[in-house]
């Protein structure tokens, strides 16, 4: 097998290991692109590639989420990972661990960890590395490796809910969400809300967003339903998908142009959280992207006249 043939082969590997450290689409790619110039130019003798590799993307991601935060701390209004519709690396042993990591609400846990204890974390605990190929990619010691995984479980064991949602009732749940969405029945979709749900946008200052942050049943249901009755008058078509490995959806104007994405967080039987991404620099992997300021003054401007 080439060099070039090896590294093709391992390029879904990278990816995900780069989009967990990083939560950005755009920064991931730009990662394994990084590293595959320096495999490229590389002369060493490489006894394993991937342990090779999977050293190399992670000490790009870490340079580049250390460099991240600083950003991530002047954003506009909160900050949201960006949505990814699939993974193509596939372990069939570990695909729970892999889906679990993908959520939105995991990617939001791992922003509390240091760009090194994200990293051990995802290399030990979502790709299962031994302690001594994480401390090459690191450049830590292996007791140190292990006192960083320690505290990043911890982290993350401290934030994730108690009890995790069966994902066929995830999906029952969401078409249930969707279908009364699409009605714009405000009262089934308050029952399929949790009391205490969290409406969170992030639309980074460059779109209208649905909101920053909006909590309860209540506001959230009449919120969602005149949102989106709102942008149905100008055939604005929401899509299901997966995002993230958890129901979500994509939202199109009537040129198939992306407009923004949704995840939904369950837990109970009912949806705790709701995450929407409109800020275009997210989506632009996704697909063309919406004009949403001109989709949100023409939808204002039909409801307008059918008043």
């Amino acid at each position: 097998m080439t060099p070039t043939e090896e590294f093709e082969e391992l390029r879904p590997l990278l990816f995900a290991i780069a989009y967990r450290i990083l939560g950005s689409v755009s920064e991931a790619e730009d990662a394994v692109q990084e590293t595959w110039l320096r495999w490229h130019t590389s002369r060493a003798d490489v006894r394993s590639a991937k342990a090779y590799l999977a050293a190399t993307v992670t000490r790009i991601a870490i340079d580049v989420l250390s460099s991240a935060r600083i950003r991530r701390e002047a954003y506009v209004g909160p900050w949201l990972p960006e949505p990814l519709l699939t993974d193509s690396y596939e372990d069939p042993a570990r695909s729970a661990e892999f889906a679990d990591s993908l959520s939105t609400a995991a990617l939001l846990l791992m922003e509390r960890l240091s760009p090194l204890e994200r990293a051990v974390f995802v290399l030990r605990e979502v790709f299962a590395f031994d302690f001594p190929e994480i401390a090459a990619a690191v450049g830590r010691s292996q007791a140190a490796c292990r006192q960083l995984a320690v505290r990043a479980r911890r982290h993350m064991d401290e934030g994730r809910p108690r009890f995790e949602a069966d994902r066929k009732e995830c999906a029952q749940l969401a078409e249930r969400f969707f279908d009364a969405l699409r009605k714009g029945d405000v009262d089934s979709l308050r029952r399929q809300l949790a009391a205490d749900v969290q409406l969170v946008g992030d639309g980074g200052g460059k779109a209208p967003q649905l909101a920053r942050s909006v909590s309860g049943a209540d506001t959230v249901a009449k919120l969602l339903a005149s949102f989106y009755t709102t942008l149905a008058r100008v055939d604005v078509a929401l899509e299901t998908h997966q995002v993230n490995g958890r129901p979500g959806a994509i939202l199109r104007d009537r040129d198939g142009k992306v407009l923004n994405s949704w995840t939904l967080d369950v837990l109970g039987g009912q949806i705790r959280a709701i995450h929407s991404v409109t800020n275009p620099d997210k989506l632009a992997h996704l697909g063309p992207v919406a004009d949403a300021w001109a989709v949100n003054r023409e939808a204002n401007q039909a409801r307008r006249s059918a008043v």
